[in-house]
C-alpha cells in the first residue's frame, strides 16, 4: 500500500504513478487468473472480480498512512492486494487452502488481516457500513487520529443500516470516509432502477455528510479526493462521503451471464476509459518509457504465477480445522 507519508513526492509524480501501475495491473492479472481458476473448477462458492475496478482502491489507499484501516465487501481481492496482502495468501485462501488468510475456510469473501489493517471482506449487503462506522468510534474512543476508508457498492447504497451508520457518524462526529464504489449494476440491475437517488454522493446530506463525485477510472482524481476527505477526517471534521463512478467488466459474480447489458457497452469503456490503459498514457507523457512498464507486466505475471503455483501445491485444511476459530476464549 502508498501511503500518504510514503515518500516525499506528490502522487502524479512519475515514480508514485508507475508504482500505481503496478498495484493496479497486479490486481488485474490477479483477478484475470482467478476467474480461470474458478473455470476450473479449483475456486469453489462465490467469487466476485475487480477486473476494471481497480482504480479505485489504488488510488484511494494512496491517501492513506501507516495505521489508517480499511474494510470492505465481498468484491474485495483487489482491496487485500492494495493494502499489501501476500498474493500467495490470498490465491491459497481463495482455492481453500490452509495455507490461506483464513486458513482455508473463509474463501473469496471473508479474509482479514489485522498486520496489514485490513478488517475484511463482508458478504452481507451493507456490512461494510457498520464495521467501518465502529472502527471509526474505536478511532476516537482511543484517541488516535487513524481514518477509516469504509468500501461498499452502489446496490448497498440503499441499506437501512447504511443510512444508521451515516447518522451515528455525524452524531458522533467519526473519522470515516465512506466510499461508494459505483460500477452502475448491481447482481442484474442498474442503478437506475434500484435508487431514487441521482446522485449517490450526496445520500449523506439529511445528516450533513459532506459528499463528493469522483471519476473512478482515474487513479489520480481518487487519489485527490480521498486525500481531501481523510484529512478533513484527521482535523476532527467528521465523516465523509465519495462516490466514485466506476466500472466492472465482469459479472456481478462468477454465476451472472450479464444480460442485462450490452457487450457494446463493456467494449466502449474498455476502449475509451480503461483505468489502465489511461494511466499509461498519462506515464508516458511523463517520460516513462515503454520498456520500463514492459518490465512491470514481467513482475506481475511472475508474481501471480508463483502465487497460482503457491495455492495449487499447498495443502488442504486438515479436517480437524471444522472445529476451530469458531469460539474466542479469553
Amino acid at each position: 500500500m502508498q501511503g500518504a507519508d510514503a515518500t516525499a513526492e506528490p502522487f502524479n509524480a512519475p515514480g508514485r504513478l508507475t508504482r500505481a501501475f503496478h498495484d493496479m495491473l497486479l490486481i488485474r492479472r490477479f483477478e484475470e487468473k482467478a476467474g480461470q481458476l474458478y473455470g476450473m473448477g479449483l475456486i469453489g462458492g462465490f467469487c466476485h472480480l475487480y477486473i476494471g475496478q481497480e482504480a479505485v482502491v489504488v488510488g484511494a489507499l494512496a491517501a492513506l498512512r501507516e495505521g489508517d484501516q480499511v474494510v470492505t465487501s465481498y468484491r474485495d481481492h483487489g482491496h487485500m492486494l492494495a493494502t499489501g496482502m501476500d498474493p500467495k495468501g490470498v490465491m491459497a485462501e481463495l482455492t481453500g487452502r490452509a495455507a490461506g488468510y483464513s486458513g482455508g475456510k473463509g474463501g473469496s469473501m471473508h479474509m482479514f488481516s489485522r498486520e496489514k489493517n485490513f478488517f475484511g471482506g463482508h458478504g452481507i449487503v451493507g456490512v461494510p457500513a457498520s464495521i467501518g462506522t465502529g472502527i471509526a468510534f474505536a478511532n476516537c474512543y482511543r484517541g488516535n487520529d487513524a481514518v477509516c476508508l469504509t468500501f461498499f457498492g452502489e446496490g448497498a447504497s440503499s441499506q437501512g443500516q447504511v443510512f444508521e451508520s451515516f447518522n451515528l457518524a455525524a452524531l458522533m462526529n467519526l473519522p470515516v470516509v465512506y466510499i461508494i464504489e459505483n460500477n452502475r449494476y448491481g447482481m442484474g440491475t442498474s442503478i437506475e432502477r434500484a435508487s431514487a437517488s441521482r446522485d449517490l454522493s450526496q445520500n449523506g446530506a439529511p445528516w450533513g455528510i459532506p459528499g463528493a463525485k469522483v471519476d473512478g477510472m482515474d487513479v489520480i482524481a481518487v487519489q485527490a479526493a480521498v486525500a481531501e476527505a481523510v484529512g478533513a477526517c484527521r482535523a476532527g471534521e467528521g465523516p465523509r462521503l465519495i462516490e466514485a463512478q466506476t466500472y466492472r467488466y465482469r459479472g456481478h459474480s462468477m454465476s451472472d451471464p450479464g444480460k442485462y447489458r450490452t457487450r457494446d457497452e463493456i467494449q466502449k469503456i474498455r476502449a475509451e476509459h480503461d483505468c489502465l490503459d489511461t494511466l499509461r498514457a498519462r506515464l508516458a507523457e511523463g517520460g516513462v518509457g515503454e520498456d520500463e512498464l514492459a518490465g512491470v507486466e514481467r513482475q506481475v505475471k511472475r508474481v501471480v504465477d508463483e502465487a497460482v503455483a503457491f495455492a495449487k501445491d499447498a495443502p488442504e485444511p486438515d479436517p480437524s480445522a471444522l472445529t476451530t476459530d469458531v469460539l474466542l476464549e479469553h
